[in-house]
């Protein structure tokens, strides 16, 4: 049993969930990578490989009833939120197994509102105001959820995010914004998007906290995390979370990078939430116990996603139209 001062919120039962989830999330990655280097891909993954730790820790501090409003990099969000590797390998393959029944294959099309996970919009950025949408209506329902939305350092360039912000503040919604800032806008460095180094810095002009952590570190996330629901569900309004982190591979897999000299080795990955998680479980076996399992859980869940149906094109068409 690890030694090591947990944060509010995170006993050693959440500690080892937390490990489980990040390396079954790492493996998830990992085959995906495989299969999109060995067969191809129905268009474009855009992998989370090295942020698994923060997707995973900031969702740890939500409660189940609470709405989430994931980002484009990864899968590790809905995963966390409770969603199954067979829906989500469904959905990244274009399979009927998937929670959209086939839609939604190539990108990222994950949704389960009966977990919370509500899913993307049609563009970058539109999480924002989609997101407030729903702390709004919890906050005229008075049924305690929050809403947390994660977005990348480029989308906070959006228009919406400063809309969504504005009114956010005023109205005191219970909400949460997470940026995983991982230096790149695509291929634009955060230098050359951005006037300052920090996101979170943005938080002051609508009078709300900003707070920058270590994104590679998962329990000083869910630290993070932890304080800002909290806050917004006591009806104190919503907080920016910034986590710094990195983008270990390309903006989407197959993208070889020739705009960046950062990276010397494209498979390590400097400041690894893994080994850190790992250590603090202790030398009791149990975390080689997790890893072969996560490894197993993966493969035998891909295999399934490889197997099962591909819809008929007349899926476009369902859930399209509500009867009268």
């Amino acid at each position: 049993m690890t030694t090591a001062t947990l944060p509010d919120g995170l006993d050693h039962a959440g500690l080892v969930e937390l490990y489980r989830q990040v390396v079954t999330i790492r493996a998830a990655e990992l085959r995906l990578r495989r299969h999109v280097e060995e067969v191809g891909f129905g268009g474009f993954w855009h992998p989370g490989i090295g942020q698994e730790g923060l997707q995973a820790a900031a969702v740890a501090a939500m409660e189940p009833r609470d709405r989430l409003f994931y980002a484009h990099r990864g899968l590790g969000y809905a995963y966390a939120k409770g969603m199954s590797l067979d829906l989500l390998f469904g959905d990244l393959l274009g399979r009927v197994t998937g929670s959209t029944r086939g839609k939604g294959g190539g990108t990222v099309h994950f949704a389960d509102p009966e977990l919370g996970v509500m899913g993307q919009g049609g563009t970058l950025g539109s999480n924002f105001v989609l997101g407030a949408g729903t702390a709004v209506a919890s906050q005229l329902l008075g049924d305690g959820r929050v809403t947390v939305v994660f977005f990348g350092d480029g989308a906070a360039a959006r228009g919406t995010f400063h809309e969504a912000g504005l009114q956010a503040a005023v109205w005191k919604l219970p909400l949460v914004w997470v940026c995983e800032n991982n230096g790149w806008a695509i291929s634009a460095p955060i230098a050359e998007q951005s006037p300052t180094r920090d996101i979170a810095d943005r938080a002051a002009a609508y009078g709300v906290p900003g707070v920058v952590v270590n994104g590679q570190d998962p329990l000083a996330v869910f630290a993070a995390a932890h304080e800002a629901v909290a806050r917004a569900r006591a009806g104190e309004g919503p907080t920016l979370v910034e986590a710094k982190t990195l983008r270990i591979r390309g903006h989407f897999e197959g993208d070889r990078q020739p705009y960046r000299d950062d990276l010397t080795n494209p498979d390590e990955i400097p400041d690894d939430p893994v080994p850190k998680l790992r250590a603090l479980l202790g030398d009791d076996g149990r975390a080689d116990a997790l890893d072969e399992g996560a490894r197993a859980e993966v493969e035998e869940a891909f295999d399934r996603a490889l197997a099962a149906e591909r819809p008929d094109p007349s899926v476009v068409l369902r859930d399209v139209w509500a009867d009268g």
